[in-house]
């Protein structure tokens, strides 16, 4: 007697919430063909949140946990969105409403305890008795997770321990992987035993699955641009996969409900409505440039500096994406200014290495460069700016008004997408201080609140 099973799952949605209603509709519609004659399983690989969307910036991911509830999904994993870019209070309470289970084999707090709304492995059984055990991993962002007060284990040694303990136990060994490509093929060389491997982190796509020895890879890419489905074809006499296919739908060569429009509205309404309240007063509008010095930035170097305590700051002009209004502030106007998932970073140099730093910032193709992840949700990098450094016209560099000094010790405020090494390759191993859970918003919104109770007294 052979069965299939059948997979349904995305990755990386990163609250694109304008393929959410076709991506529902579609789980909707293949969840009731199969619902009483097949097996079958709807899984999501994580980064479904991203606080850059007003929808899930008002409700600190608990609209997104909605929306997965609503499409019955069975079984999920977090990735470094849903993980980093919020406080530990907001991670831990984010799935309290879920209808579904949360796997993450690599994670427990600081005690090493796995967390209640954790399970480090499941072992799902069919209706005909058939073992499907899943697994699931995180990537390991360890600084900011310990930032945070949780811990990431190294994955590959844990899912190889947590394999080991189940595989005698399960028919089918599942894993869905929130580790990016190069990881899940080291993966695969190191657990030869997975049946299958749900990809994500890396937005990579695999239109037909991949395969690497006789595991199995499927991953839908970014943005809800595509929905997985596999296959399993699984035979009851001799307990083993026969046969094993994968392939992805377009979103956009999905049926539109007619209700998308309604639902999109109702979310940037909702959004809206909890971000709605005034933060700080402005008493001038703050207009964002690009391409050269603005008041918008001035004030956010001289909040970045006092909010760090750093002797100086640098940070690009095109995190700012819109300006801030005369008068009343509120927390959406912050969020349409500064919508990215990025944390300050204080880094602590020497001299002759933030000499190195302020001569590589003068890159003449960076303020035009389109930028892509690092957490950065803008268009263009724009112009590096600084704040307390300044170039004289004889070329001497000042930090805080004096002569910078070679063998002197600096700390530079500065922004966590810098320190993944693209821009400047020094920071990757130079002394780092991440600040969070505090956004870069967060910065603003402090200082402009410090601002106008100045002007008050």
């Amino acid at each position: 007697m052979k069965e299939t099973i059948y997979i349904y799952h995305t990755n990386d949605l990163h609250s694109h919430l304008e393929n959410w209603p076709s991506i529902h509709h579609f789980l909707s519609n293949k969840r009731k063909m199969h619902e009483k004659k097949d097996s079958y399983l709807i899984l999501d690989i994580g980064d479904h949140v991203d606080r850059s969307n007003i929808y899930t910036e008002g409700t600190l991911g608990k609209g997104n946990v909605k929306l997965l509830n609503e499409a019955k999904y069975d079984y999920v994993t977090i990735g470094n969105n849903e993980g980093i870019t919020l406080s530990h209070e907001e991670l831990d309470s984010l799935y309290t409403e879920a209808n579904f289970e949360v796997i993450v084999s690599n994670f427990t707090n600081l005690d090493g305890e796995i967390p209640n709304w954790v399970k480090p492995y499941k072992i799902h059984q069919t209706p005909s008795g058939i073992k499907i055990g899943i697994v699931a991993a995180t990537a390991d962002y360890g600084v900011y997770y310990e930032k945070l007060g949780w811990h990431v284990q190294d994955p590959i040694p844990r899912l190889k321990n947590v394999c080991k303990e189940i595989s005698s136990q399960v028919d089918i060994l599942i894993c869905m992987s929130h580790l990016g490509k190069s990881q899940d093929e080291i993966l695969i060389e190191q657990i030869p035993s997975l049946d299958l491997i749900l990809g994500a982190h890396t937005h990579h796509l695999f239109e037909e699955g991949k395969w690497l020895g006789n595991t199995l890879q499927a991953a839908t890419g970014k943005f809800g641009m595509y929905i997985g489905r596999v296959i399993l074809e699984f035979d009851h006499i001799s307990k083993k996969i026969v046969s094993k296919e994968a392939k992805v739908y377009p979103t956009d060569e999905l049926p539109v409900p007619e209700y998308a429009s309604q639902l999109q509205m109702r979310w940037e309404y909702e959004g809206k409505a909890q971000l709605s309240h005034t933060v700080f007063n402005n008493p001038v509008k703050l207009e964002k440039e690009w391409f050269h010095e603005s008041e918008l930035a001035k004030f956010f170097g001289k909040g970045l500096l006092e909010y760090t305590g750093a002797d100086c700051a640098m940070f690009p002009a095109g995190i700012f994406l819109k300006d801030l209004p005369e008068g009343p502030v509120t927390a959406g106007d912050l969020h349409q200014c500064l919508p990215h998932p990025i944390n300050p970073c204080i880094i602590t140099l020497s001299g002759a290495d933030l000499l190195e730093i302020i001569e590589q910032s003068k890159n003449d193709k960076w303020p035009h460069l389109e930028v892509k992840g690092l957490g950065f949700r803008g268009k263009f990098l724009g112009n590096v700016l600084f704040e307390q450094i300044v170039e004289r016209e004889d070329g001497v560099i000042l930090i805080q008004g004096s002569p910078l000094i070679i063998q002197d010790t600096y700390r530079l405020a500065t922004l966590d997408m810098f320190t993944f090494g693209y821009f400047f390759p020094s920071f990757k191993t130079a002394k780092k201080q991440y600040i969070m859970p505090e956004t870069i918003r967060d910065v603003v919104k402090w200082y402009g609140i410090k601002e106008e109770h100045k002007c008050r007294a």
